[in-house]
């Protein structure tokens, strides 16, 4: 009878970073360049489409190749970053669409930055977390 799959594959340390390095970069560039150019808005048809719809798209892009496949590529390196890059604008806006009226000048609040740099800080700190836990596994 074959030993059955362990639960947790040995995680690929390159992979993780390649998420923690893309969430915390792309949180920095965003809110970086909102901070000074904090009416830059995105709009479709007359929508304004903040960055944690785009984040969403983002992270279905690069999680669902992540979820399907297990074997090492550029192709899911890549899908690392951009599921980063999602997560990082869905968690930027998640605690600014919660706790403000959701207007430019209510993100440059400090309650939208603390909100922001808790939710990042949890998502790499969740990944450290899960490294950890796969060393064990091994």
């Amino acid at each position: 009878m074959a030993a059955a799959a362990p639960f947790f594959h040995a995680m690929d340390i390159r992979r993780a970073r390649l998420v923690t390095f893309s969430l915390v970069a792309v949180f920095a560039v965003t809110r970086a360049a909102l901070q000074f150019s904090p009416d830059s808005d995105f709009d479709v048809a007359g929508y304004n489409i903040h960055h944690l719809f785009t984040g969403v798209v983002l992270i279905v892009a690069g999680g669902i190749p992540l979820a399907l496949f297990h074997h090492t590529s550029r192709l899911l390196d890549l899908s690392c970053v951009v599921f980063g890059a999602g997560l990082a604008l869905a968690l930027d806006e998640w605690v600014y669409l919660i706790a403000t009226d959701g207007t430019n000048a209510s993100y440059l609040l400090p309650v939208s930055f603390r909100g922001g740099i808790i939710m990042v800080a949890l998502a790499v700190a969740y990944v450290g977390v899960l490294y950890i836990v796969a060393g064990k596994k091994r």
